[in-house]
């Protein structure tokens, strides 16, 4: 991933789209090939842990990740694990609930929240972070339109890296500008005029098809630089 680059992944169950996101949190070990973060190899829980500080995980189910008894000490908690104190963890969790247009959630209970609301404060937890890159599985699972439409608006107003794991299209085409799809175990890309292309047979009943143009990652290694020196690529 390059700064401000936006991923769409695809892939059918079972294709190996999560468990690519866990591998690149240090969630699993890898049985073979390399997780790279700005050009060096992962091979320890301190090489993982410096890799936490500046990528974000928003898992599937909302429930693996909200865990305090209140939403703002939720939003919190990320902060205070990296070394804010009580006070600046609190101030910048209500700027980040401000910035998203939740803070009216801040004393709530996290666990009397909706679907919809879970998973925008747990995005919320990930941003109050501040991280460099994000990941997000399959962000759109339960959600109704109008919460949907609002995740789609607060993603597309960040200035940070991000790559989504997501069987909904039309979410993709609104959110990312490059795709892949996960296919023997590769990541397959495809380019952006490409996930319009796909969009529009999907929504025919077509399934995804490879074109001339898609070209194969190296299957292995997987390379995570948000703060890659590189400029940013189109």
């Amino acid at each position: 991933m390059d700064l401000g680059q936006r991923i769409g992944l695809i892939g059918p169950n079972g294709s190996g789209k999560t468990s690519l996101l866990h591998l690149m949190m240090g969630l699993h070990l890898p049985a073979s090939g390399r997780i790279l973060f700005k050009g060096n190899e992962l091979q320890d829980n301190k090489d993982y842990k410096e890799l936490r500080r500046h990528i974000g995980l928003v898992f599937q189910d909302a429930d693996d990740q909200l865990f305090s008894p209140t939403v703002i000490e939720d939003v919190a908690f990320g902060p205070l694990n990296l070394g804010k104190s009580p006070q600046e963890a609190r101030h910048i969790a209500l700027t980040t609930l401000d910035n998203l247009g939740l803070r009216e959630l801040a004393d709530r209970v996290t666990h009397h929240l909706s679907g919809g609301e879970k998973k925008l404060v747990s995005l919320a937890t990930i941003l109050s972070m501040r991280p460099q890159a994000m990941l997000l599985d399959e962000p759109t699972n339960n959600l109704d339109p109008r919460t949907q439409t609002r995740l789609i608006e607060i993603l597309n107003s960040l200035d940070i890296a991000y790559m989504i794991v997501s069987h909904d299209w039309d979410f993709l085409a609104e959110t990312c500008k490059d795709l892949y799809a996960m296919k023997d175990g590769h990541a397959v890309r495809s380019s952006t005029a490409s996930l319009h292309i796909h969009r529009h047979a999907h929504l025919y009943g077509n399934q995804p098809h490879e074109h001339d143009h898609v070209h194969k990652s190296k299957p292995d290694a997987t390379s995570a630089s948000p703060d890659s020196s590189n400029e940013e690529k189109e």
